[in-house]
């Protein structure tokens, strides 16, 4: 017997509850909770099983995932469920697009009639190892600073020589080709061919690199390769590479992949372009559009200059059209008279001013003449000084042979006192 299976009591309509699924008539019809729960009873038996598939949906919601799975071969989907107490354990880089390996075990939701899988472990196909690396690969040069926009150069305006580093004979040169003459005919590609994918990968972008490097006419190298899976672009996020790729003095342009691919080299050169044909026009200058910027620049110019001539031609007219400048002679006979009137006055102000400080002048002379003891000299008289200085009041001053110097009006003179004079004599 079956969970479906169940027994009712002969002659009597059972309870609906008590009526199994598979027993259930009209008269006497199941409830929907137990079917739900019937249905859930069966489910539990199964056990876990790992499915392959590619991630269609992926929402989180109160630290719960709900998402679908993809079968990678067919249309065929199912839904899965990641309690928070699983998402631990599991790749916190889990994306829409990746391709993964699942632990699932079936549940049946019985108050909504809901049919998912529980997952308890979830990992990339063949890449999660790798992947766990890359990303703390990516977190180590992220706090190095190799991602800082600040240290990316700027990409010359129009190069002259592009190095080329792209597998030989591939779409990828084709398409950097092509779209860069398309832009500017004149364009020269230095190419240095390597291994996109493999062993030798690395090894020889490396040498490439170096070799571009060093010549000095290459202005900005790019790194191109097709679409691939992950796997086949591991090489572009080798260590090595990224390191050489910073450490470069020429601007480096990845353009490895698809618009989805985002290895390494993408976070650390100069400039990352989501295909090779983006590459190339981004590197490369449109001359159809440079020459009509040129034409549309030298219109604007002339218009600004002839608007500036025009704008000028009519203030010079409007200045002209003034009665100052139209007729300037009143303006200046007048101005000439009050220039006139303003001398005369200077100058005879001027004249009374000398003749008053001259008349002052020959007063204060006069009296300082009348004061002054040159004058009574220039009458004859002198004056007598002993040594030092001292003027000669009295003759009993100077006994005979005292020095004396005489001041007449016209120098002095010395002489010696041959004694007092009598009066009587």
């Amino acid at each position: 017997m079956t969970v479906f299976e169940a027994a009712a009591v002969p002659g009597e309509p059972p309870p609906a509850d008590s009526v199994a699924p598979r027993d259930s008539r009209p008269d006497a019809p199941t409830s929907i909770a137990r079917l739900n729960a019937t249905i859930r009873d069966f489910i539990t038996q199964w056990g876990t099983v790992w499915v392959e598939g590619e991630i269609t949906s992926w929402n989180l919601r109160a630290g719960n995932v709900f998402a679908r799975l993809k079968d990678t071969r067919s249309d065929a989907q199912i839904s899965i469920r990641v309690w928070s107490s699983v998402r631990p354990r599991i790749p916190a880089d889990l994306a829409v697009g990746d391709h993964v390996v699942a632990a699932v075990k079936a549940d049946y939701f019985v108050k909504g009639g809901d049919f998912s899988f529980i997952v308890s472990a979830m990992k990339h196909v063949g890449l999660g190892d790798q992947l766990e690396r890359l990303e703390r690969l990516r977190a180590q040069l992220r706090q190095e600073g190799l991602f800082d926009p600040r240290r990316k150069k700027a990409l010359p305006f129009l190069p002259h020589c592009i190095g080329l580093i792209t597998g030989e004979r591939s779409d990828a040169e084709k398409d950097v080709h092509r779209n860069a003459e398309l832009r500017w005919p004149q364009v020269r590609f230095r190419t240095e061919y390597a291994a996109v994918q493999g062993d030798r990968c690395v090894p020889e972008t490396l040498a490439a690199l170096k070799r571009l490097d060093a010549d000095p006419e290459v202005d900005v190298i790019i790194i191109a390769r097709g679409g691939g899976d992950p796997q086949t672009l591991l090489g572009f996020s080798d260590e090595r590479l990224v390191r050489a790729v910073a450490a470069a003095s020429t601007p480096v342009v990845s353009a490895i992949g698809h618009e989805n691919d985002h290895p390494l080299l993408d976070d650390v050169a100069d400039l990352r372009a989501s295909t090779p044909t983006d590459a190339a026009k981004r590197v490369v200058p449109d001359v159809g559009e440079q020459r009509a910027l040129i034409a549309q620049l030298r219109s604007r110019a002339t218009t600004r200059v002839r608007q500036r001539v025009a704008h000028d031609i009519a203030q010079l007219e409007q200045l002209r059209s003034r009665p100052v400048l139209r007729s300037p002679d009143p303006i200046i006979e007048g101005r000439a008279q009050e220039v006139w009137l303003l001398a005369s006055r200077g100058r005879e102000t001027v004249t009374r001013r000398v003749d008053a400080a001259q008349r002052t002048t020959a007063e204060l002379r006069a009296s300082l003449r009348a004061l002054s003891p040159a004058a009574t000299l220039a009458r004859g008289y002198a004056i007598a000084h002993l040594d030092g200085g001292v003027i000669l009041r009295d003759a009993a001053d100077a006994p005979t042979g005292a020095a004396l110097t005489i001041t007449v009006d016209r120098g002095s003179l010395r002489a010696r006192s041959e004694g007092e004079i009598p009066e009587d004599a």
